[in-house]
């Protein structure tokens, strides 16, 4: 039996948003094809998820220095405490599936923030003589990103920071096996929008059948 972390960044519903409406397709395919499967759905618009700010900073000091935690503030304690809790949930996952929309050339500060939760020294990499290594080597994920415009070809292209930033990230930490499902346009030819958002859903059904 495998855990699916399934991680979303989007303050709309479902109903409202081309990125979520794909991953709940690929999710219900997924756990049609894997009903033995745990699957563990993290909405990063209603969690709890700390800033790397000058708390978490003085608490990581204090600890490194050999304090111990009961002598961190009580600020300094409930965010490092809570950073942990998402590191280890992360680590404890065996598949990811991250939706997010673009915004901005990228995605939602709330994806950055995990990201910044989930990248940590020791945990999910260490450093080496020849650099960075990652530890999660033997995990896989998916990246579903909606985009208004058309931004995988022509001159947009380079303009993309969130697909490549985030497969730049998991590579990072060890995890090379990453697919995209990318449902774009929707803005730029609005009157293809459900016709392309239908074409993704069966690309995302076909996806989860083999992961």
């Amino acid at each position: 039996m495998a855990k699916l972390l399934y991680i979303t960044a989007n303050p709309k519903t479902e109903n409202e948003s081309f990125s979520l409406s794909v991953g709940r397709a690929f999710l219900n395919a997924y756990k049609q094809q894997n009903p033995q499967d745990e699957v563990v759905e993290l909405d990063l618009y209603q969690t709890d998820i700390p800033h790397i700010d000058q708390d978490v900073f003085s608490g990581w000091g204090k600890l490194q220095q050999g304090h111990a935690f009961d002598q961190l503030s009580a600020e300094e304690k409930q965010k490092v405490s809570r950073i942990n809790q998402l590191t280890d949930q992360f680590i404890e996952a065996d598949k990811y599936v991250f939706v997010t929309p673009m915004w901005n050339f990228s995605f939602p500060p709330k994806m950055k923030a995990y990201i910044d939760t989930i990248c940590m020294a020791g945990k999910t990499f260490k450093y080496t003589e020849n650099g960075p290594v990652g530890l999660l080597t033997d995990k896989k994920a998916v990246h579903i990103q909606a985009r208004g415009g058309i931004y995988s070809e022509g001159p947009m292209k380079d303009m993309e920071f969130g697909d490549r930033y985030l497969k730049t990230v998991l590579s990072f930490i060890g995890i090379t096996n990453v697919q995209s499902i990318i449902v774009e346009g929707m803005a730029q030819f609005p009157n293809e929008a459900e016709s392309i958002k239908e074409k993704a859903i069966k690309q995302a059904e076909e996806v989860a059948k083999n992961f």
